[in-house]
């Protein structure tokens, strides 16, 4: 049994898709869910800048895209293999392709509508994101909520962050918790709590319009790190998961009660492997930071050896 983890909105990089582009049938995929996605992802993957890819319309399809690439190149060493799934945030969508839910070109694009659906809502008022760092989750907890704000994502121990009014994370960041910081994010707006009920909306319809089969494997759910077997109850849940909290916390707790012999951090890797690092040290993890590292993961499914994370080169996602 090996894992798969697959990011979220923030971990976009330019030329991302550069590399894979240069395979004719991994560019042929990609104008074909271009084309289905209604956003150019040729375009986006190899020459826009920073600025154009970190809008959520765009990032959100882009990274499913090339999560998804990562999919077909492992195919062959993930044959008969059991593979537990987990995404953060829209990673899910990535995640649900690995557990056999979704075909690619339908995550890539429910991707493109929620990203879009996403992008709207942000614009219906003054919110934005920011993370709180150190503190007791209790003070945290209270503070967010004595300023009318939201407790968005729980990455783990001591990482928070915190979501709503532009003006009242402000208040926040002048104010913290005791013994927290807080680092306001670059992001368009208060995702994953009630200001995206709008979006939720749009992308439920979108979701209710497309086939979900049952998953071949463990699937873990953002809403509480569960396994989730019944194809409806994933998709309300992936609805759902757009105006409410996610829990990579305990969907982390969850793969390592399932402790897996691998868990491959797909592309861009290094903001979820360095979380899993360094809440589950006794996981082995391999980041695939560029389509060469696919070579990697093949050899290591096939030697199926526990100390990959030693051997790993410093670079990938450190």
């Amino acid at each position: 049994m090996f894992a798969i983890i697959a990011p979220g909105q923030g971990s976009q990089t330019p030329g991302m898709l550069a590399g894979w582009l240069r395979d004719p049938e991994y560019a042929e995929r990609v104008r074909a869910w271009s084309e289905a996605a209604d956003v150019d992802l040729v375009h986006l993957g190899t020459r826009a800048p920073a600025a154009e890819i970190a809008r959520t319309e765009h990032t959100q399809p882009l990274l499913v895209a090339q999560g998804v690439l990562a999919y077909e190149a492992l195919a062959p060493a993930a044959a008969g293999r059991t593979v537990v799934a987990a995404g953060h945030s829209v990673g899910e969508l990535t995640a649900a392709v690995y557990a056999g839910v979704l075909t690619p070109e339908d995550a890539v694009r429910l991707a493109a509508i929620r990203g879009r659906a996403m992008a709207a809502a942000c614009a219906e008022a003054p919110t934005s994101m920011a993370a709180v760092v150190g503190g007791t989750e209790t003070e945290v907890l209270e503070r967010i909520g004595e300023l009318e704000l939201h407790a968005a994502t729980f990455n783990g121990p001591g990482q928070i962050v915190a979501a709503g009014l532009t003006e009242n994370l402000q208040r926040l960041a002048a104010a913290p918790p005791p013994g927290a910081t807080v680092k306001p994010l670059a992001v368009a707006g208060a995702f994953h709590t009630p200001y995206m009920e709008s979006a939720r909306q749009t992308f439920a319809a979108a979701a209710d319009a497309t086939a979900f089969a049952p998953p071949s494997g463990p699937l873990l759910s953002n809403a509480d790190g569960e396994a989730v077997t019944d194809p409806d109850d994933i998709r309300r849940r992936l609805v759902d998961q757009v105006a409410r909290p996610v829990r990579w916390d305990l969907c982390l707790l969850a793969l390592a009660r399932l402790a897996p012999g691998l868990t491959v951090s797909l592309p861009p890797a290094k903001t979820l492997t360095a979380i899993l690092r360094r809440q589950h040290p006794e996981l082995a993890v391999l980041p695939v930071a560029t389509a060469r590292d696919i070579g990697k993961v093949h050899a290591r499914l096939t030697a199926a050896t526990p100390t990959v994370r030693k051997e790993e080169p410093a670079h990938a996602g450190v």
